[in-house]
Formats: C-alpha cells, sequence, structure tokens
C-alpha cells in the first residue's frame, strides 16, 4: 500500500472514532481523507520520492466554533506539525536547564566556602537560597502561567536562566552568589509548571506521544541533564590548569546560560502560545492563527463561533478552585504522591554517595563511579521504559508498581545493614539500583501526570505550582533531616525512607483513578454546561 493509501485508510479508522461533538476534527479528517484518496492513484509512479506538502492555506479548513474545538483537534492527534514538537523539545529544555542549574550549584560548595570565607550559617544560607527561590518560584510562577499565559512566562523564564547563570558565575561576594542563586531558584521553581503545560497541552490525548508520556519525559530528561553537568565538570576537569581547579563551580554554573541563550535565539522560529490557554482565554483567532502556525492546519474561526468570555483571574485565591468537590481529591492525592516520591528520591539520589561510602566502605573515586554508573544504567533506563509504556499501562499502575519495587528495595537495604560479603554488597548494590529504576519509571516519572492532567487548561499552572511549591519545601526538609538521621541511624535509615513508599501506595489505593487519557477540559466543560 502507498503511503498515501495508508494515509487514507488511517484517517477513516480514526475518523470512526471521533466524538459526534468534534466537528472540526471531522472536518479536518474528511478533507484529509479526500486529499490523500485522490493522490493515492499516482503516488506509486514516484516511490521513494518526497511527497509534496500543501501549505496550510490550500487545505480544507478547519472550523472552530468554540475553545472545546481547539483542544478536541489537539488532543485527537489529527493535527501534527513539526513546530508543535518542537515546542515540546523546548519544554524539556527547560526541564533539562532546572536540572542543570541545581546540579551545578550543588557541585563546588567546599570551593564557595574557600573562596568567600564563609561560616557554616553562611554556607548554610548560599544552599539555602536556591530552594527558597524554587518554592516561591513554583507558587508564583503556577499563578502566572494561568494569568500571563505559558509562551510570555516560559520566556521571562528563559531570561532568568541566563541572567542567574552568569551572576553567580562571576559573583564578586557571597552577598552577590546568594542573590543570584536566589533568582536562579526563582526560575527553576518557575519552570516546571509552564513546561508541563506546554507538554501537555501540545499533545494527544491518547497513544503514542500522548499527554501521559511526554509528561513522563520530564524524568528522563532531568536525568540526562545530572549525568550531562557531571559530563561538563570532567571535562572542565582536564581542560583547566590544576591550579584553576577552584573556579571550577564558576565555569560550570556560566555554561548553564548556554543552553537558556540557544532556546532564546529559536523562539521566534518555533516557540508559540498554547492554542488551548488562548481559546480559554476568549481568543479563538490567536488560537486559530497558532494552530495554522504549529500544525499546519487551516483554521478558521466559524462565523456562528461561540467567543467564552476572557475569565477573570484572580491570582493567588484561585488556589481555591484546587479544593474545590471536583478536584479536592485529585489535589491531594497528586501532592501525597509527589512528596512520597521527593523524600525517596531525595533521601536515596542526593544521599547515593553517603550511602554507598557507609554500607560498601568505598574511597571517594568508587564513590562517584558508582553513583553515576547508578544513575545512568538504572535511572536514565528506567525513565526512557517509563515514557514507552504510559500511554499503555497507565500512570496509576507504573506508579503503584514502582512504589512496591521501592519498598521492597529499602527493606532489602534495611536488613542487609553493612555488608561483610561480596554477595551481600552485591545484593546492596542491586538494590538500589532497583530503587533508581522503580522510581525513574514509576512514580519519579508519572506523578507528574497526576499534577498535571487532573485539571483543565484554565487552571493547569495554578495546579502544578501548588504542587511543585509544596513538594519543595518537602523535599528541602528531606534534604535537611537525611544526614541526621543517616548519622544516628546508620543503615537503619532504610527503615525510615521506606515510609515513603508506603504513603505513596496508600494514596494510590484511596483513589483508583488514571490521569492518562483523561480529558480534563471536556469534563470541565460538561459540568459548566450542567450548571447553566
Amino acid at each position: 500500500m502507498s503511503r498515501l493509501g495508508g494515509s487514507a485508510g488511517a484517517a477513516e479508522a480514526l475518523f470512526q472514532h471521533v466524538d459526534e461533538g468534534s466537528r472540526p476534527v471531522k472536518l479536518f479528517l474528511r478533507g484529509f481523507e479526500r486529499c490523500a484518496a485522490s493522490r493515492a492513484g499516482t503516488s506509486h509512479q514516484r516511490e521513494g520520492a518526497r511527497v509534496s506538502t500543501h501549505t496550510a492555506a490550500e487545505r480544507p479548513p478547519v472550523l472552530i466554533r468554540s475553545a472545546q474545538d481547539v483542544t478536541d483537534l489537539v488532543n485527537s492527534g489529527a493535527a501534527r506539525g513539526s513546530h508543535a514538537k518542537m515546542i515540546v523539545l523546548l519544554a524539556l529544555g527547560g526541564i533539562f536547564l532546572d536540572a542543570y542549574d541545581l546540579t551545578s550549584l550543588a557541585y563546588g560548595i567546599t570551593d564557595i566556602k574557600q573562596q568567600f570565607g564563609l561560616t557554616s550559617v553562611g554556607a548554610g544560607a548560599v544552599t539555602a537560597s536556591i530552594s527558597v527561590g524554587a518554592i516561591l518560584g513554583a507558587w508564583f510562577g503556577g499563578v502566572l502561567v494561568d494569568r500571563l499565559g505559558r509562551y510570555r512566562v516560559f520566556m521571562a523564564d528563559m531570561l532568568f536562566f541566563v541572567v542567574s547563570a552568569l551572576g553567580c558565575a562571576l559573583a564578586p561576594n557571597a552577598e552577590v552568589l546568594i542573590f543570584f542563586r536566589f533568582l536562579m531558584g526563582f526560575g527553576v521553581g518557575m519552570d516546571i509548571p509552564v513546561a508541563m503545560a506546554f507538554l501537555a497541552e501540545f499533545s494527544r490525548l491518547r497513544g503514542k506521544g500522548s499527554k501521559g508520556s511526554r509528561t513522563a519525559s520530564w524524568s528522563t530528561a532531568w536525568y540526562v541533564a545530572t549525568s550531562g553537568c557531571y559530563a561538563v565538570i570532567m571535562a572542565l576537569y582536564f581542560l583547566l590548569p590544576e591550579a584553576h581547579h577552584g573556579l571550577l563551580w564558576r565555569f560550570t554554573v556560566g555554561f548553564g546560560a548556554v543552553p537558556a541563550l540557544v532556546i532564546l535565539l529559536v523562539r521566534n522560529k518555533y516557540m508559540n502560545e498554547s492554542p488551548s490557554w488562548a481559546a480559554d482565554n476568549g481568543d479563538l483567532q490567536r488560537a486559530a492563527e497558532i494552530l495554522t502556525r504549529s500544525y499546519g492546519v487551516n483554521a478558521t474561526v466559524a462565523e456562528d463561533a461561540q467567543v467564552p468570555a476572557k475569565p477573570q483571574r484572580k491570582g493567588l485565591p484561585e488556589v481555591k478552585r484546587l479544593f474545590e468537590r471536583r478536584y479536592r481529591a485529585r489535589t491531594f492525592q497528586a501532592l501525597t504522591i509527589g512528596l512520597a516520591q521527593t523524600f525517596g528520591y531525595n533521601a536515596v539520589a542526593y544521599g547515593l554517595p553517603v550511602i554507598i561510602a557507609s554500607i560498601l566502605a568505598q574511597g571517594a573515586l568508587n564513590t562517584i563511579s558508582a553513583s553515576l554508573v547508578l544513575n545512568l544504567v538504572f535511572a536514565v533506563t528506567g525513565g526512557v521504559l517509563g515514557i514507552r509504556l504510559a500511554h499503555r499501562a497507565g500512570a496509576w499502575k507504573l506508579t503503584f508498581i514502582g512504589f512496591a519495587v521501592q519498598l521492597a528495595s529499602l527493606v532489602v537495604l534495611a536488613l542487609i545493614g553493612k555488608p561483610d560479603g561480596t554477595a551481600y554488597v552485591l545484593f546492596a548494590i542491586a538494590a538500589l539500583g532497583a530503587f533508581m529504576f522503580a522510581q525513574a519509571s514509576g512514580p519519579g516519572a508519572h506523578f507528574m501526570s497526576f499534577a498535571s492532567l487532573s485539571y483543565p487548561t484554565s487552571m493547569r499552572g495554578t495546579g502544578l505550582g501548588f504542587n511543585q511549591g509544596t513538594l519543595r519545601v518537602g523535599s528541602t526538609l528531606a534534604l535537611f533531616f537525611f544526614p541526621v538521621l543517616s548519622t544516628a541511624l546508620g543503615s537503619g535509615v532504610f527503615w525510615v525512607i521506606a515510609l515513603a513508599p508506603v504513603m505513596g501506595l496508600v494514596a494510590l489505593l484511596a483513589k483508583r483513578w488514571e490521569p492518562v487519557g483523561y480529558d480534563a477540559d471536556a469534563r470541565e466543560a460538561d459540568a459548566v454546561r450542567e450548571t447553566v
């Protein structure tokens, strides 16, 4: 069968599954099917040649009558475009920057103390400044994402990254460093809500490349960025003279401005506002223009379109909507799952060198090497698997399995204690690897699906911001208490960490619902119609 013949068949098959109310989608599919079928008869004469594409203006018009029509068109997957895919990649680039900046600033704290002559309190202020900024950035940024739009907040975020990275790298004293670390943290906090909103709103509802798969991909981007940061550190280590190794942290942090600058440079060609957000805010014409540019769809606002009134966003009071009866259970579940995975991840991932050094009695070089291998082999692999399985197995099942494996791994580590033989050492390493794999393929990837897909476009940013800001409070507490508990309990600390996956499992069993494939915008529209 020719490619065009196959396309016509695919359009016909998809047409059968489109809801009766999704008229714009049907019009698009019907036009695409006619176009493909009319050309299929002659396509065999040009087999192997590239089929020319129509410009958006030459394609059958897709009439937009409501904000839900815009969302339906994106959700169906019928509209596809290279620009939309680039927007997804650029959003993941923002998450990459989050992880890179946090990792780069965590490195070199010893050199920072020496260069600026910091006391323990001063070093604590330098360390805490980015966490405080991230908490506030998430809370306020989430609200701004819904009020101002995804595009403007994302571009402001990239400017935050450029200015703060260069500011940290060139900081002449501790006070300036603390200020720019806080600024960087604020940018990191803002980025997660806007990046996840882009991933959810430029993806189809089901199938390959679905909202569930793409929201889960944030985890892999995070692990790749962490590994990339260490690769930059190692490269600079060999490039810089030994006498200048104390400046490694400056070069590493400053390098983080490069990808942010790249994103800013390509923004005019690829980046755009979310069409769902534009439509939800009463601008159907702009939504149609975005669909035309990003998806190549000949979108046109119908004369009888029901243009929604621009909603009055009230800022932080909008957070109250998260606790309305319709969303309350999902909000608490997403928050509990997130806190459980955050505590477990931070305790194990950031404490991994400490764990390896204590239970395996290894030196510094072997500890760093083992940490890197565990992250690369188990975490990145698990993250990729989590993405591939998201649209098949769903977020609930993968998260449940992940928490269960984590619980088993932590129990094994607690029972082994300090291994005194080769077999026990191998068991301990395997348990650590299993924990990292389960984290990356389960709760670490899919808790974002619960936070992102529980809410409609109108409140997605607010929900994500509240979730992320609160989780960062838990993350900060985990990073503070882990060293204390580890010193006091030794390997017995694993019994305490095991409470995290137990909490996650309880939250999942308390409300068994699947965010992957759930159309929150359609449910919101139905609820509004019922109240009218």
